[in-house]
């Protein structure tokens, strides 16, 4: 372990290779946001990245409830003054969601992980912390037309389900097809390092 890695809990060495990248392309979409809440931020690692290059946007962590004492204490020594205290948030209890709507929702490396039935009620329970105009950012590896869109991501739907068999790559189609019940219709589908996406939807409604 280096020292980097000490310095973190539950640090993410995935986090650390693409936050450079992430940033680059996300940025343009929050130049003029004052508020996003990010779903799975585990670490923090992206939130204290992003935050403080935008000191108008205010940084809103969450995680289930194990993750938060180890997210508190990285966002205590690692993060900016743009960040809020993290909340706990359970996507599939609708009660969680913070009541007050946010200009950006932001995600990355978590609809693999939760499963399928969990990404259900993610798309169904966001609303609630949403208005028109919200963004909606998700950032990993997808399927398309049920394809993997590379070995390397063939190979990790392998792993993913030997560890959890709930979890797996999703269909873009069918994530999308989510979004647009939800209220939302994509704005972008970029192409990213690794075979990684990273989708922006708004919501319309």
């Amino acid at each position: 372990m280096n020292e980097l890695e000490q310095a973190w809990q539950n640090f993410a060495p995935s986090c650390e290779r693409n936050k450079a990248v992430i940033w680059q392309t996300i940025e343009p979409y929050l130049a003029d946001k004052q508020s996003l809440l990010e779903i799975g931020s585990l670490s923090g690692q992206h939130a204290c990245y992003f935050s403080g290059q935008l000191p108008q946007l205010s940084w809103q962590c969450s995680d289930i409830a194990p993750n938060l004492p180890p997210l508190t204490a990285n966002i205590k020594a690692h993060g900016s003054a743009h960040m809020l205290s993290p909340i706990e948030l359970d996507v599939a209890n609708a009660l969680h969601w913070p009541k007050t709507p946010f200009d950006v929702i932001y995600t990355a490396n978590t609809l693999h992980i939760m499963s399928w039935q969990h990404v259900i009620e993610c798309f169904a329970n966001m609303s609630v912390s949403a208005k028109s105009g919200t963004l909606f950012i998700a950032y990993g590896p997808f399927n398309f037309s049920g394809n993997y869109s590379s070995e390397s991501n063939a190979e990790f739907d392998i792993w993913l389900k030997e560890r959890d068999s709930q979890s797996a790559i999703r269909d873009f189609e069918a994530v999308d097809d989510l979004a647009k019940q939800a209220g939302m219709e994509l704005v972008a589908n970029i192409d990213m390092p690794a075979n990684n996406q990273l989708l922006v939807w708004q919501f319309n409604t």
